[in-house]
């Protein structure tokens, strides 16, 4: 059983990207989803993250609420809130 937090940190270290606050702040910023896409649609995955990503959501895993909050941050501009 995996019994390490899932953390936006911790999914941006799996996704291979750097994973610390302020990276993250701006990532968000620098990559909004338009208007009904999709966290899986995005252009600014690899290949490898947003196969990742889809996995874990369709396996709805413990990563699936934690890229769930990822999505939603990526609809707003709430990069103050992280």
């Amino acid at each position: 059983m995996d019994t390490n937090p899932h953390t936006l940190c911790i999914l941006f270290a799996q996704l291979g990207l750097p994973s610390d606050t302020g990276s993250i702040k701006k990532f968000i910023a620098a990559h909004p989803l338009g208007d009904g896409l999709s966290i899986l649609e995005a252009s600014f995955w690899t290949q490898s993250q947003a196969a990742f990503l889809s996995e874990e959501l369709q396996s709805d895993s413990e990563w699936a609420e934690m890229i769930d909050e990822l999505a939603v941050l990526l609809s707003q501009d709430v990069t103050g809130a992280l």
